[in-house]
């Protein structure tokens, strides 16, 4: 059965939230929500609005080099990168340009980044970027890779946030779990919805949404 989606009434600028109440199973926990972020991610529009309102957040002084994007937000990405640099924020790289760019997952939620992307990286102030940062885990690894591969982490942000900190920096966001009554997100072997007998209504990662 397809999940029934609504869209939230516009709290934060022009950007809108597209959710649906059940219970939710990712990689990480269980939640009763989910929120779909497919247009906000690929309608031309909507990322522009998204990037604009992230953007607004940032300090000018923030030096950033490269834009790394997870959950597929790359056009959000490239719009965040050409906002920042029409609005004149400091970037320390030769061409005084924003680098967008995507880490390659290898197994065990691992985040490399080949000899072509690397350079793309390493000496750069790196800020991440997400669709949503629910537990922390998938930021945590972006923050750890742009270290490992000698960047400088410069801040993370996102669409949707449950948590205010991910590895000593504020996530900064767009929507946070306040803005949603009763949100809740739990473990998958303390998971109170599991424990009731509720089933699970559907699978869900950053590409999207699996109904049973």
């Amino acid at each position: 059965m397809a999940i029934k989606l609504i869209q939230y009434p516009h709290r934060h600028g022009n950007v809108p939230l597209r959710l649906a109440t059940g219970h939710f199973a990712t990689s990480h926990s269980h939640l009763n929500y989910y929120i779909d972020m497919t247009m906000t991610k690929h309608r031309l529009s909507e990322a522009r609005d998204a990037a604009a309102e992230l953007c607004g957040k940032f300090s000018t002084s923030t030096v950033i080099d490269t834009i790394l994007c997870l959950d597929g937000t790359e056009v959000i990405g490239a719009c965040m990168a050409s906002e920042l640099t029409r609005a004149g924020y400091m970037n320390m790289n030769a061409h005084r340009t924003i680098y967008v760019a995507t880490p390659e997952h290898a197994s065990g939620s691992q985040l490399i980044f080949r000899d072509n992307t690397a350079p793309m990286i390493a000496g750069k102030h790196v800020l991440v970027l997400a669709a949503s940062v629910a537990t922390g885990y998938t930021a945590q690894a972006a923050v750890e890779a742009i270290r490992y591969y000698s960047g400088i982490p410069v801040g993370i942000c996102s669409i949707f946030a449950c948590v205010e900190q991910c590895e000593g920096f504020p996530v900064i966001s767009i929507y946070s779990k306040q803005d949603l009554d009763g949100y809740e997100s739990y473990s998958s072997r303390d998971c109170p919805l599991c424990r009731a007998g509720v089933k699970l209504d559907a699978l869900v990662n950053s590409h999207g949404i699996s109904s049973f």
